[in-house]
């Protein structure tokens, strides 16, 4: 089968970039902005394990974080395949939703 999909990365400092560059070059993959590509996959069974079985064979890992964004039927879904949820740079920046009093 073959599925339409965004990828975010973010190997940290030291990550293994090329071997990440180097599939995403394989798989013709065009570039969406920092860090972000967009590509054509072709996988048998389930698209996301196949997703994240190909990835760890060819690209070290290592506190490395990878999200896909994909149509599963009629809606958007995204996940991690690797790595987890981090505190946004931009928290704190907006208004706060309650004001907190302050006994003095």
């Amino acid at each position: 089968m073959k599925k339409t999909m965004w990828l975010s990365y973010d190997l940290g400092v030291q990550g293994d970039y090329e071997s990440l560059y180097a599939w995403l070059d394989e798989h013709a993959a065009k570039e969406c902005g920092d860090s972000v590509a967009h590509l054509e996959y072709n996988y048998e069974g389930d698209f996301i394990e196949s997703l994240k079985k190909d990835l760890a064979a060819r690209v070290a890992l290592k506190n490395s974080r990878i999200y896909v964004v994909h149509r599963d039927g009629e809606r958007m879904k995204g996940t991690f395949l690797f790595g987890k949820r981090k505190a946004a740079p931009w928290t704190g920046y907006g208004p706060s939703e309650q004001e907190e009093e302050e006994d003095f």
